[in-house]
C-alpha cells in the first residue's frame, strides 16, 4: 500500500492558493502541485529573480510577488497588494522557513531572525490575510512545523534568545513556536465561529537547500556535514506530502497535523503526527499569542 500521493489532490480550479517560500525546497514542490491541479498560485518570495524562474519552470497559473517575512513592512505591503488584487484567498501555507547554525542574527524589526521568519512574519501575514481567507467559501491555513519542536521548549523571559545563543536550539524554539501558533490559530477559529481551517504539517528529515545553508558558516567540514545530511534524508517530493495532503484532502478538520509515519516520523507515507506536550498546551498557546501581538502589532482573534 503505497498510501497517499500527489495523484490525489482534487481539482484545484478556481482556488487562489499563497505559497510562501515557494521558489525552492518544499515550497516549490507545493506550489508546481497545487498549479498542476489547477490552482492560481501566488509565489510569496524573498528573491523575485529566484521566483521568476520557478514560474517558469512550474508553468500553469501562477505569478510572483515579493515577500520578506523577516520584515514586518514587506509583510503588510505584501498582504495590502494582494488582498487589493485578490477579493478572496483559499489557501494560505506558511512553508517559508530558515535554519541558520552560524552567529546570532536578527531581522529588520531586531527580532532573533530564525524566530522572526518562520513564526512572527507568518503570525503577521495570516492576520493580514484572515479576511480575505474568511471571504473563500472553504479556506485553509497550513502551517509548517518540524520534528525539532518535539524537544524544543519556549523560554518567555528570552523569546529573542539574547542569552547563551545556541542556534540549533533557536531553530527548535522557532518551529515549536510555529506549531503552537498553527494549533492556537484553530482554537481561536472555532471560537469566533470562522469558517476557515488551520491545519498544521511536518516534513520529517527531507532533502531540502536549507541543509547545505545551515552548514555553509563551517566551510569544509559543514559541506562535509550537509553531504552527509543529504544521505539521511528522503526526497523533496516525499517531504511536500504531508503539507499537500493538509492543504488539499477534503474533510480535513482544523488542528489536524500530518507528518511521516515511520522512523519516529522521520520518513515515509503520510500519516497523523503527533503533537509535543507544550505546543499542545492552550496555556502556551495564549502567552505566545499575546506576545506575537505584542511584537508585531497584529491583533486578530
Amino acid at each position: 500500500m503505497t498510501g497517499w500521493t500527489a495523484d490525489r489532490i482534487p481539482d484545484q480550479h478556481g482556488r487562489i492558493a499563497v505559497v510562501t517560500g515557494s521558489n525552492s525546497g518544499l515550497g516549490l514542490v507545493t506550489a508546481t502541485e497545487l498549479a498542476r491541479h489547477g490552482a492560481h498560485v501566488v509565489l510569496a518570495v524573498r528573491n523575485t529573480a529566484a521566483g521568476a524562474a520557478a514560474a517558469r519552470r512550474i508553468g500553469g497559473d501562477v505569478e510572483v510577488r515579493e515577500l520578506d517575512l523577516a520584515s514586518l513592512d514587506s509583510v503588510r505591503a505584501f498582504a495590502t497588494k494582494l488582498a487589493a488584487d485578490h477579493p478572496a484567498i483559499d489557501l494560505l501555507v506558511n512553508n517559508a522557513g530558515v535554519v541558520l547554525l552560524g552567529p546570532r542574527r536578527t531581522s529588520a524589526d531586531g527580532f532573533e531572525l530564525q524566530l522572526a521568519t518562520n513564526m512572527l512574519g507568518h503570525f503577521a501575514l495570516t492576520g493580514l490575510l484572515l479576511g480575505k481567507l474568511a471571504a473563500a467559501r472553504e479556506s485553509r491555513v497550513v502551517s509548517l512545523s518540524s520534528i525539532t519542536h518535539k524537544n524544543a521548549h519556549l523560554d518567555f523571559d528570552d523569546l529573542m534568545f539574547e542569552r547563551d545563543y545556541q542556534a540549533s536550539t533557536a531553530y527548535g524554539r522557532s518551529k515549536l513556536a510555529t506549531t503552537i501558533f498553527g494549533v492556537e490559530l484553530d482554537r481561536r477559529l472555532r471560537a469566533a465561529g470562522s469558517p476557515i481551517v488551520s491545519v498544521l504539517a511536518h516534513p520529517g528529515l527531507t532533502r531540502t537547500n536549507l541543509t547545505p545553508r545551515a552548514w555553509e558558516h563551517r566551510g569544509r567540514f559543514g559541506q562535509a556535514i550537509a553531504r552527509l545530511g543529504l544521505l539521511a534524508t528522503q526526497s523533496v517530493e516525499q517531504g511536500a506530502l504531508p503539507q499537500l495532503r493538509a492543504a488539499t484532502e477534503p474533510g480535513v478538520r482544523g488542528g489536524q497535523f500530518f507528518g511521516p509515519s515511520r522512523l519516529w516520523e522521520t520518513r515515509g507515507r503520510v500519516t497523523e503526527a503527533r503533537l509535543s506536550r507544550e505546543a499542545a498546551d492552550p496555556a502556551v498557546g495564549k502567552r505566545l499569542w499575546a506576545a506575537a501581538e505584542e511584537l508585531t502589532g497584529a491583533s486578530y482573534l
